[in-house]
């Protein structure tokens, strides 16, 4: 086992990164990209069970540190969408399929599909804050989250991972529903709620008004709710949220992730941030006489310092 080299959820990964749900995941194609690029694993475009069209352009728009994005998870529906899932897992990765539906029994149904087209693990897509109808009112609250990582992970036999959403008074408690009600580990921070304006125009930029913003933007509170999370909850996180260098990733190990996500930075630095950041990991963990990525978990909290 090589010092990069991480297990979570039962899933072995030959290095601490993860493609984000979102990113480059359109197709088989895409994700064998990223794939040979260097990335841990991958996790899929959000799958629904039915087609779903998305919002009009414009949907991305730049910002400072970052991107608004209303996309409204376009996608071809589960049953279109499972040949892509078996050309990605050629990849010879673990492959992560987020799963999105509007109640507890449709969200478990692609679950449950996704397991039958061949992913390793699912991720819970609770939390997109700009999806009418598959949003944030699947992981609004904590008896919401419980109640549906309870009914998925009764219905499937995969690791269930559950995202999260820092639009809330309290993500540590989310988590906490989510351990409870069965999930294996979970996934912090999907994107901040927000929007921009084009004086000009006196109207927002995106044709929803609201998306979601990503990137170096959001990347402090994912390192404190991941932070909140770790003293919470035995169950494995996943830290997403601007990380493009190895300095980033290592914020959030520190937080207590056992693993990243990396999605804005794949727009502005390509594929290659995957093996950039793993390189700057490598020296990182050289210099200062860590062994693996398991020795620098947690250690920001007090009690491990």
């Amino acid at each position: 086992m090589n010092g990069l080299e991480v297990e979570i959820v039962g899933l072995r990964l030959r290095n601490p990164t993860i493609l984000a749900s979102g990113i480059f995941d359109e197709t088989g194609r895409s994700m064998l990209e990223v794939a040979k690029a260097g990335a841990g694993a991958i996790v899929t475009k959000s799958v629904s069970m039915q087609e779903r069209q998305g919002y009009p352009n414009p949907c991305v728009a730049e910002v400072e540190c970052g991107l608004l994005n209303a996309m409204g998870l376009p996608n071809p529906g589960i049953a279109a969408y499972a040949d892509e899932i078996a050309m990605g897992r050629q990849g010879g990765v673990p492959v992560i399929g987020s799963a999105v539906g509007s109640n507890e029994d449709e969200i478990a149904e692609v679950a449950a599909s996704l397991c039958s087209a061949g992913v390793d693990a699912v991720e819970l897509n609770l939390s997109c804050p700009h999806a009418d109808g598959h949003g944030m009112e699947m992981g609004s609250t904590p008896e919401i989250v419980r109640n549906v990582c309870d009914i998925v992970s009764a219905r499937i036999d995969k690791p269930v991972l559950a995202k999260l959403t820092p639009n809330t008074t309290s993500i540590a408690s989310l988590a906490e529903a989510a351990e409870e009600g069965g999930a294996d580990g979970v996934v912090a921070i999907n994107t901040l709620k927000g929007m921009t304006i084009c004086p000009e125009l006196r109207a927002p930029v995106l044709s929803n008004r609201v998306g979601g913003l990503s990137g170096p933007a959001i990347r402090s509170v994912g390192v404190r709710s991941v932070f909140e999370i770790f003293e919470a909850v035995e169950i494995p996180i996943i830290g997403v949220g601007g990380v493009s260098t190895a300095r980033d990733a290592l914020e959030y190990f520190m937080a207590g992730a056992r693993a990243v996500q990396i999605g804005t930075a794949v727009r502005s630095q390509g594929t290659a941030v995957f093996s950039e950041v793993c390189w700057g990991l490598t020296k990182f963990m050289s210099d200062n006489g860590y062994e693996s990525i398991s020795d620098i978990v947690g250690v920001a909290h007090d009690d491990r310092a």
